[in-house]
């Protein structure tokens, strides 16, 4: 595909106005919606913004390429976007950036569309484009530089090939010769990225030009958007002295055992590929082993994640599968109380829908736990996980008789034992005969595993947290008023401080723990109030306090209205990354009011989702949807009134 395709004229800004990361994000987007390239600009940007939290696509060098690949997308283009004095994107050098290249691909892209946006990616760190760019005044100029930059390194490329033609048939000649050829060191790498259309690609670029500058060879497989590219061999892996691994995604890690292996993000492949090819050459990075992870001998090593960091990304992984049988289960038992109101509790239709959510309800803690153990021990941690989970949410699965299972907390210990028992029986088992590999994943692993995890949850587990469970379900029975807004008030704060994040996480896993426990929706009424006050809280400030917010902050504080009333507290998040302190202080002032009052007038929703739609549930929907006003209209007036008033532009 020719690039002209891809960096459409009508779509570049030659004089970006913005003079903040989110302004630009917001005028590159406007500009994308303008020209017909999106048709939804909340959506792209949603996902334009998710990229930006997993790490800045600020790559350095003046270089920004926000990108995302969603339904919204109605073709395949890149933004050209130069700003003249420069914007702090949080670049991952910390530098300004100068030059933007905002790539939107559809979710259907072909293989046409995606090798062009790789092949655009890879020229850009070419020190001689990027200067050219920089002096560049016209649309044409942009294109015609692109044009020259793809034309010189199909050239090159083709050459690259050639040599590489003439040194395998030079090394077999030598071989056939009996004779040794000297060689280079050889190098494998791998590099991906989540949206597989950027970085991946300038990361394989900047380290095969890199080893060519050193005199090392290297071959880069890409896990990009196109899937597996230049795959590695068993033979190439086995014949390098080292391994890089430039990912920010899961990528194929147990054919590296026994190898020098550097495991960096992405943005090292572009920003630092000097110091992994040194890494890898002179093996002074850990040795990977695929049962147990990596050893090595510097144990303040950077190539280790901290413990915390771990056992959050554990977490989040079984919380994220669990979150579909919440939803779809807890939707479904919604729709069964309403009917239980119009056609009886002994209707079909009722037992139906009752019958069915509460089959998806039963999930919840096996699939926690299931998750949480295979994040930790891969595959074979998901047998002892699912059982340890299950035994969590069973009263008679102990030692000890009690009228309450373990619940949440059993479930989240169950699946943290199951990972970690797998992981020490790789260990203990790394060391009998090579014979016997066939058997570890069929026979040694799963019933050791089930054995050991069984036995902590049945002897230790589970009687200890059955009592703690009871203990705390009793509690939230019997509590007065005063202890319930109490709680009511902190879960609803909770709720807005990171909005999506651990503390949001933590309240609602809470809430739906006792939700299950109990069928008492108290807590979710308070966790719901508390998630839909931030966005609804922007949308409010953005409409009456308009002089304090740019055009494009005023649109999307719009939409803020639908995301908070769907109880979407993701919606405030682009407000948040821009000014953290006014927007997560009275957001968070407004939820816990909100959830607080709930607890006040005994509101209980019982149902897990839903938002304001979910009211007609409510047992007092009035105090309800009052609450929800009351805490949104408390933020949004601390947030409208706190804000600074927007500069104006010079």
């Amino acid at each position: 595909m020719d690039l002209k395709q891809l960096l459409l004229k009508d779509a570049m800004i030659m004089d970006l106005k913005a003079t903040t990361k989110e302004e630009a994000i917001e005028e590159m987007v406007d500009k994308y919606y303008q020209v017909g390239v999106i048709n939804d600009k909340d959506l792209y940007k949603s996902d334009i913004l998710k990229r930006e939290a997993q790490t800045s696509t600020g790559i350095g060098e003046g270089i920004a390429m926000p990108h995302a690949r969603d339904k919204a997308v109605q073709r395949a283009t890149v933004l050209f976007a130069k700003s003249a004095k420069g914007i702090d994107y949080q670049s991952l050098d910390g530098q300004p950036a100068y030059l933007f290249f905002m790539i939107a691909a559809p979710d259907g892209a072909d293989n046409l569309h995606l090798q062009a946006l790789a092949a655009l990616s890879s020229l850009l760190i070419n020190p001689d484009l990027v200067a050219n760019l920089k002096k560049a005044t016209t649309a044409d100029e942009v294109q015609k530089l692109f044009d020259d930059a793809m034309a010189a390194k199909e050239a090159k490329d083709k050459a690259d090939e050639e040599k590489q033609a003439k040194k395998a048939a030079a090394a077999k000649a030598a071989a056939d010769n009996g004779t040794t050829e000297d060689e280079k060191p050889f190098v494998v790498a791998v590099t991906a990225c989540p949206t597989g259309i950027a970085h991946t690609y300038m990361a394989e670029a900047a380290l095969k030009e890199q080893a060519e500058k050193m005199g090392v060879d290297i071959k880069v497989e890409t896990n990009g958007s196109e899937g597996v590219k230049h795959k590695l061999t068993s033979d190439e892996i086995k014949r390098s002295v080292g391994v890089i691994v430039a990912a920010d995604k899961k990528v194929d890690m147990p054919r590296f055992d026994g190898k020098h292996l550097v495991n960096r993000p992405v943005s090292d492949g572009i920003n630092k590929a000097e110091e992994l090819i040194n890494l890898a050459t002179e093996q002074k990075a850990p040795v990977f082993h695929s049962e147990g992870g990596a050893v090595s001998d510097d144990e303040d090593s950077a190539e280790t994640k901290s413990l915390w960091s771990k056992i959050y990304a554990d977490l989040m992984n079984g919380i994220s599968n669990m979150l579909p049988f919440v939803v779809g289960g807890g939707i479904l038992m919604a729709i069964s109380f309403l009917l239980e109101n119009s056609v009886g509790a002994h209707s079909q239709w009722f037992l139906f829908f009752n019958n069915v959510g509460n089959y998806a309800f039963s999930f919840l803690i096996p699939v926690l736990a299931a998750y949480i153990a295979v994040s930790i021990g891969d595959r074979p941690a998901l047998l002892p996980g699912f059982v340890g989970g299950y035994m969590a949410s069973q009263a008679t699965a102990s030692v000890v008789s009690s009228k309450s299972p373990a619940g949440f907390i059993g479930g989240l210990l169950a699946g943290f034992i199951a990972g970690w028992t797998v992981i020490y029986l790789k260990k203990a088992l790394k060391n009998l005969p090579k014979s016997l590999d066939g058997l570890k994943p069929i026979l040694l692993y799963p019933v050791l595993s089930l054995l050991i995890v069984g036995a902590i949850m049945y002897f230790a587990v589970d009687p200890v947290f059955a009592v703690v469970n009871h203990a705390i379900t009793a509690f939230l029975e019997t509590m007065g008023t005063g202890n319930a807004v109490v709680l009511g008030t902190l879960l609803g704060g909770m709720m807005a401080i990171d909005m999506g994040g651990p503390f949001n996480k933590a309240a609602y896993t809470f809430a739906i723990g006792t939700f299950t426990a109990t069928q008492d929706g108290a807590l979710m009424a308070a966790v719901m109030v508390g998630g839909m006050v931030p966005p609804l809280a922007i949308a409010i400030a953005t409409t009456f306090w308009k002089n304090k917010f740019t055009e494009q902050e005023r649109q999307a504080g719009l939409s803020n209205y639908v995301l908070g009333l769907s109880f979407i507290t993701e919606g405030a998040i682009p407000f948040a990354a821009g000014d953290p302190l006014h927007v997560i202080v009275s957001s968070v002032i407004g939820s816990a009011i909100g959830g607080g009052l709930t607890q006040l007038w005994g509101v209980n929703v019982p149902a897990p989702h839903g938002g304001i739609f979910v009211t007609p549930l409510a047992n007092k929907p009035l105090m309800y949807l009052l609450a929800v006003i009351i805490g949104a209209v408390i933020s949004g007036v601390i947030y409208g009134i706190w804000k600074p008033a927007k500069k104006a532009a010079k």
